[in-house]
């Protein structure tokens, strides 16, 4: 097949798409998650920044199930929501199985006009115990990032030093039912946007939880939204259990040793993989 056959036939195949949304024969769940949507158009259109711009690898993936429920616990930065939008590409592109990963946002996400909906059609939903126990009594990959902003609004001298993982509300879903817990740990996203200061006027202005002034943002002014081209890498931690350990979702300190144990897990896989890729921009 020819060049300009091959683009006749993605635009053909992107003509039918769009006009079968139009009349609205597609399908979303009862959380607002539209497949369809996630992996004909916005997985690819992330593809080249994971592919070329970052250059992911991702190490043992085979950590994660090929079916079933587990909670994917991560290291979160880069002042945006960057390194969730690539753990979703790595499972759905590198995994075997093609895993949809589900993610539990911040309510000021949903709150935030276009980035709320965008959340929801891509599997985002609010970060609550119910929606997560729903999410993975129905067998679904769910993702958390406990550190939510003090982790991707941290300054750059902070990179990599994990901050608090809030009351520890993932291990008691984890635990209620009896879903495994995945350490991840994420390597590049600090850098794309290196925080050197905050305007908190701009953000209450604005509503949102701060303003990053970085090297190139608001200096450039749009240009400023490239993201620098950090070398990543995902590493997936074997899966800690909790079968039959429903009776702890509720005690404290059970609550608070178990999220203590992932967070040095990840902590410590952020240095081995630090050592590993050496430079930021190899």
């Amino acid at each position: 097949m020819s060049g300009n056959d091959r683009v006749a036939e993605k635009l053909d195949e992107l003509y039918r798409l769009v006009s079968r949304r139009l009349s609205g024969d597609y399908e979303v769940d009862e959380f607002g998650f539209d497949p369809e949507l996630t992996e004909q158009l916005t997985l690819p259109v992330l593809r080249p920044l994971y592919r070329k711009w970052f250059r992911v690898e991702v190490i043992d993936i085979d950590h994660v199930p090929a079916e079933g429920p587990a909670l994917l616990v991560g290291n979160h930065s880069g002042t945006i929501a960057v390194d969730a939008m690539m753990l979703q590409l790595a499972l759905f592109d590198e995994h075997p199985a093609h895993r949809r990963l589900r993610l539990l946002a911040a309510d000021f996400v949903f709150k935030t006009p276009l980035l709320g909906e965008y959340a929801r059609k891509t599997g985002a939903t609010l970060a609550s115990n119910p929606d997560a126990e729903r999410l993975l009594r129905a067998g679904e990959l769910l993702g958390v990032f406990p550190e939510g902003v003090k982790g991707t609004g941290k300054p750059v001298w902070d990179r990599y030093k994990l901050q608090r993982f809030g009351r520890g509300g993932f291990v008691s879903t984890a635990l209620a039912t009896g879903t495994p817990i995945i350490p991840v740990s994420i390597v590049g996203a600090e850098e794309i946007y290196p925080i050197l200061g905050n305007v908190p006027v701009l953000a209450r202005l604005l509503g949102i939880p701060y303003f990053p002034v970085t090297p190139t943002f608001p200096l450039l002014g749009p240009l400023g939204a490239v993201p620098l081209p950090s070398k990543w890498f995902i590493q997936f931690g074997e899966p800690i259990s909790t079968e039959g350990m429903s009776d702890l979702a509720d005690d404290p300190m059970e609550v608070f040793n178990l999220a203590d144990r992932v967070k040095e897990t990840i902590q410590q896989t952020l240095h081995s993989l630090l050592e590993r890729r050496g430079g930021a921009f190899r």
